[in-house]
């Protein structure tokens, strides 16, 4: 099968959409035209596109800590401050979404709090690709 791999085009909206709803996930589609997409590329075939792929800009999170730093309280005090400055900063530089993966020793504990300020365990397995050796 030989196909054309190009640059999405808003004419393309239309025929994504309906991609969309073929496939059944109920998960509500992006605003494709939104920058925070980097990459939209298209295969198409004679009849017009037949697949897309879409690159949009996520981040993850890091917290690093001195777990002897004061009392537990004081931690979580410092952690919802940063928590919420965080927050201010992501969306002020155009982000959507912040994901955490967490290691399996406090995922139970640390993602309860998580969950209390908003965040929610995604269903969805993640896989990541390193473009980058080093």
């Amino acid at each position: 099968m030989n196909a054309r791999i190009r640059p999405y085009q808003n004419s393309d909206l239309e025929t994504l959409k309906r991609f969309h709803a073929l496939q059944g996930f109920e998960y509500e589609l992006p605003d494709v035209n939104d920058d925070i997409f980097l990459s939209k590329l298209v295969a198409e075939n004679g009849d017009g596109p037949a697949m897309a792929l879409l690159l949009r800009v996520t981040s993850e999170a890091y917290m690093l800590h001195d777990p002897e730093h004061g009392s537990p309280e004081d931690r979580i005090r410092l952690f919802f401050a940063l928590h919420q400055a965080l927050k201010r900063d992501a969306l002020s530089k155009g982000l959507d979404d912040v994901c955490a993966w967490l290691p399996p020793e406090i995922e139970n504990s640390f993602g309860k709090r998580l969950m209390r300020l908003g965040w929610q365990k995604q269903l969805w397995p993640s896989y990541s690709l390193k473009l980058k050796e080093g």
